[in-house]
């Protein structure tokens, strides 16, 4: 069994908006994953973004430059 860490997660209202953070995290280098969202967040989609929580600033960043819609920003541990 993996030990649990702590985690962001990004949710989205919909799948093409956590598609297109796939994509362009990987275009730019960034790390993390999408993973179905845990059951203590609820989200609109039903994935979310699961990252490294030094990587905030940097997501957060592209989230508002790319206009990428999302519904939280969470610390969880996964």
């Amino acid at each position: 069994m993996r030990p649990k860490t702590q985690k962001l997660v990004i949710t989205f209202h919909t799948t093409a908006a956590a598609m297109a953070m796939e994509k362009l995290c990987h275009e730019q280098g960034l790390p993390g994953r999408l993973i179905p969202v845990p059951r203590s967040i609820t989200a609109g989609c039903g994935i979310c973004w699961a990252a490294p929580p030094e990587s905030r600033t940097a997501l957060e960043e592209l989230v508002m430059e790319r206009h990428i819609q999302i519904d939280g920003i969470y610390a969880v541990i996964l």
